[in-house]
């Protein structure tokens, strides 16, 4: 009980409240539209989870996107997103795991739930589109090879996935853009997938909660940037 009132003080009233409102949407979407894939329900509560916890630079956060990952490839190999299945096996969780490793190798000031905010020079940013770009491409061929269903959108996917997980691991708060352009994307992906099977509904809803945290995400970043830079 001490721990979970620990918890509760850590975040913010509208943080618990933004976390409260995505579980519930969740929840609430599954019954509506799933009601059998407890595994998409379950991926959805740690993915939003971690969320919350990446808005405020906690190592967690990156741990729990581990989790998640692995249960996002699963779900999306069902519906033969064999590119979402490759992206996130493939490049999100790795980079998730490298991403942990540099979060809690950077903390701020000695505090463990809290990482260093870092900013990127105009040379990373160039090298991070260049390697998005040259990626991207070589996953279309990829793609197109497993003959990947809705292949464009899943395209899109994968440079936005790119780019969040690179800037998830250099500790930018542009990391949250990246998440956010990837849910608007993964949104689209989802709601194609719901004209043959509504059940994938509760995904979209899912990924809508994403895009709330993550644009949360990148608010809650700058202004720790900035009480950093201040003290």
């Amino acid at each position: 009980m001490k721990k979970i009132k620990v918890l509760f003080h850590y975040f913010s009233k509208g943080e618990l409240m933004l976390w409260f409102g995505s579980v519930f949407a969740i929840v609430i979407s599954f019954c509506i539209f799933d009601r059998n894939n407890y595994l998409t329900l379950l991926a959805s509560l740690i993915g939003v989870t971690s969320l919350i916890f990446n808005a405020k630079g906690n190592p967690l956060g990156q741990f729990l996107m581990i989790i998640f990952s692995l249960l996002y490839g699963i779900i999306s190999f069902t519906y033969s997103y064999y590119g979402e299945m490759i992206t996130y096996l493939g490049m999100t969780m790795p980079m998730a795991v490298f991403a942990l490793i540099s979060w809690m190798k950077n903390p701020y000031k000695g505090n463990k739930a809290e990482v260093k905010v870092n900013h990127l020079s105009p040379k990373e940013w160039w090298i991070m589109w260049i390697l998005a770009t040259l990626i991207t491409i070589g996953f279309y061929f990829i793609l197109e090879y497993f003959h990947t269903a809705n292949i464009i959108p899943s395209t899109f996917s994968v440079i936005t996935s790119f780019v969040a997980v690179y800037l998830t691991f250099r500790r930018s708060p542009y990391y949250a853009i990246g998440y956010a352009a990837n849910d608007i994307v993964l949104i689209v992906l989802w709601l194609l997938a719901t004209i043959e099977d509504v059940s994938y509904m509760s995904v979209v809803v899912c990924f809508i909660a994403f895009l709330v945290n993550d644009v949360y995400g990148f608010i809650n970043w700058n202004r720790m940037a900035k009480r950093q830079a201040e003290d």
